[in-house]
């Protein structure tokens, strides 16, 4: 079996004890934003998956638009990246 050879962990563990992996992470095409593709972009950047900087560039995001994925994540957990609920959270 092979590997590609990649830069960072190929999988973390989570603070519940779940296991992250790269293949857990949205692909780069990705164009819909749905909670749980912005939910597992943060958990990877959060805890040591893919950096900051990597994930602004594969997934072609603004750094204002993370940050306030990771603000939404971190005040009000998962539930706030949801796009009807984002008058509840303000």
């Amino acid at each position: 079996m092979y590997l590609k050879k990649i830069s960072g962990p190929r999988a973390i563990t989570l603070p519940d004890g779940s296991i992250m992996t790269q293949a857990d992470l949205p692909p780069k095409e990705t164009r819909r934003w749905v909670a749980s593709r912005k939910a597992a972009v943060v958990k990877g950047v959060m805890h040591g998956l893919i950096t900051q900087d990597q994930a602004l560039e594969r997934y072609a995001l603004s750094a204002d638009e993370f940050r306030e994925w990771v603000w939404a994540v971190t005040k009000h957990g998962e539930e706030a990246l949801k796009a009807t609920a984002v008058q509840k959270f303000r």
